[in-house]
């Protein structure tokens, strides 16, 4: 079996499980994520430190609502942003945001900050996954935006790149190929943990 069927059986095995989730667990897993990053917050990631730019993202669908962590992330200091798609095959880009700011319909029922917004380059991204095995290669929804974000970063800079999920979402193994990105962190509901 190639690594793409791998990937497609696994992120069906892994939306289906996410789905089937509660409104109170997905309201505690979103509270919990808050609580990690303030007990065990990775204190090396940029991210720990004020005025550091953080990306985030909206969450859509049955996504670990990560609001309430960008909220905490805000009033530590950091600046936040929030991804857009360009274009098929092309990285992210990223434009500021504060929470309050209003957003607009992006592509795959996204959610973005208005053109108007000022692009900035992320120090540190919290990266939306279906899945995370413990060398840290993640699952995503298959169209590599972050993959080649990632990539294109740290080809400029250091980044920190902090996968978030449900603790569940953490398995033994995610096929992964040549062009994807390992995590450098993973905070869920329930820990944080760096991949070495």
């Amino acid at each position: 079996m190639s690594v793409v069927d791998e990937k497609r059986i696994l992120r069906g095995t892994m939306l289906a499980w996410r789905g089937s989730l509660s409104d109170e667990e997905r309201r505690a897993a979103a509270m919990g994520l808050v609580e990690m990053w303030r007990l065990e917050r990775p204190v090396q990631t940029p991210a720990a430190m004020s005025g550091a730019v953080v990306s985030g993202f909206w969450p859509m669908a049955e996504e670990l609502d990560i609001r309430p962590l960008m909220i905490e992330l805000h009033n530590q200091g950091c600046q936040l942003c929030l991804p857009v798609v360009v274009a098929k095959q092309q990285p992210l880009v990223f434009r500021a945001w504060r929470p309050g700011d209003p957003l607009e319909q992006g592509v795959f029922g996204t959610l973005h900050p208005l053109p108007r917004r000022e692009v900035l380059e992320p120090d540190a991204l919290i990266v939306p996954l279906l899945a995370v095995d413990e060398e840290g290669w993640r699952l995503g929804y298959g169209g590599g935006f972050y993959d080649r974000t990632i990539d294109g970063l740290r080809a400029r800079k250091n980044i920190t790149a902090v996968g978030v999920g449900f603790n569940a979402q953490l398995i033994p193994e995610v096929p992964h190929g040549p062009g994807d990105q390992r995590l450098d962190w993973l905070l869920t509901d329930k820990r944080a943990c760096a991949f070495v």
